[in-house]
């Protein structure tokens, strides 16, 4: 159980002392917020054991072990990124804690789960499936306690709230954070409402996507425009293949059906594009060629020389617009590809990564540019 006394603060913890590692770290990127110091006080201050607590979106850890730190014994933890995992081990060791358990977003993360504490994600829908999951999973008392910065938060997230729970009560600003309190499971529709198919015949493909996917079912414009060029012009020739940030498996599913008799890999840091781009390859017919791998920037992956790379790198870290995220693929793409081995790369024209991609992999040629990408080969030195 979490430590019995407590005063109505936050005991003392080394929130200072965590990292991002293995995610980027730089001057203006920190692993914890006043939102978790708050979800922190709100679990001690309910004085429910840790074997009852839920906690979805600790990004580095710091919810996790701030409450284990307490006294706090068996909290389940989920968290989408794959950087944020290795980011809470390696935090826990620095620290000497345990007594904590890592799960996906399914049953076993939230049965009898009577707290559920939530770092609000960026969309809707995301939310959406994390409400119905705790309404359909965890104890019937259940209270969910979601909190963020107060400048991203809206009240469309109270109504997506109050889709699954029959009270909604946001609290008082703290530290430019806020809390909402919801409460009163409602019962829940017989099917989730996620993932969810879209089908995209002008490229033959079947799209699925869970709440967390970047670009939902629909095909984003940079990956649209990527597509294009491999049904055209830059059509490649590839045995071994990766998709290196596969979101929901487009590029990876398209590459699989245009070409069977190439090994296809697609991986992604999140653990909702993973699930998302694993039903898109049943859904598409090629779950036996392709194989879908939760990991950050290609790190499980051997230094194996494969032929080519497809890559639509993001350029934003939670919030912030920072290219620290692209530049980790593009080294990555450098180490996993053969040399004279292809890396296909869009990006918004606006970022001018052509620079970088030579330094980082080798002879960088523009192969199509719109008004808002340029898509580009690189050739591994």
């Amino acid at each position: 159980m979490c430590a019995p006394a407590y005063s109505g603060r936050v005991p003392e913890f080394a929130f200072s002392r965590l990292r991002r590692s293995p995610d980027v770290e730089a001057p203006n990127l920190q692993a914890w917020d006043a939102t978790d110091e708050l979800l922190v006080r709100q679990a001690l201050a309910a004085g429910v054991p840790g074997d009852e607590i839920a906690v979805i979106g600790d990004e580095y850890g710091a919810i996790t072990l701030a409450l284990t730190d307490a006294g706090c014994r068996g909290v389940r933890v989920h968290q989408d990124l794959a950087t944020g995992r290795r980011a809470l081990e390696r935090n826990a060791a620095a620290l000497g804690l345990s007594g904590f358990a890592s799960h996906e977003l399914d049953a076993s993360l939230l049965e009898g789960a009577r707290l559920v504490l939530l770092q609000l994600p960026k969309s809707l829908a995301e939310l959406e499936e994390i409400a119905d999951a705790v309404a359909r999973w965890a104890a019937a008392d259940v209270v969910l306690v979601a909190g963020g910065r107060v400048k991203h938060m809206t009240l469309a997230q109270n109504e997506v709230l109050g889709r699954s729970f029959a009270r909604v009560q946001p609290q008082r600003a703290e530290r430019k954070s806020r809390l909402i309190v919801a409460s009163g499971a409602l019962a829940v529709p017989e099917q989730p409402p996620y993932p969810q198919r879209a089908e995209h015949p002008e490229f033959g493909l079947t799209l699925v996507a869970h709440g967390g996917a970047f670009a939902a079912n629909r095909i984003d414009i940079g990956t649209r425009v990527l597509l294009e060029v491999l049904a055209g012009e830059g059509r490649e020739e590839a045995t071994d293949v990766i998709d290196l940030g596969c979101g929901t498996g487009a590029l990876a599913a398209y590459y699989a059906l245009q070409h069977p008799e190439s090994r296809v890999t697609a991986t992604d840091r999140s653990a909702s594009a993973v699930a998302s781009a694993r039903g898109t390859m049943i859904a598409n017919g090629v779950a036996d060629r392709v194989t879908v791998m939760h990991d950050d920037a290609g790190s499980d992956l051997p230094d194996v020389g494969v032929d080519l790379i497809l890559l639509n790198p993001p350029f934003h870290l939670g919030a912030s617009v920072h290219t620290g995220a692209a530049t980790r693929l593009f080294e990555a793409s450098a180490r996993l590809l053969r040399a004279g081995g292809a890396l296909l790369t869009v990006f918004n024209s606006s970022l001018a990564y052509r620079p970088e991609l030579t330094r980082s992999i080798g002879p960088t040629e523009q192969l199509h540019r719109t008004s808002k990408f340029t898509v580009t080969r690189s050739i591994r030195r």
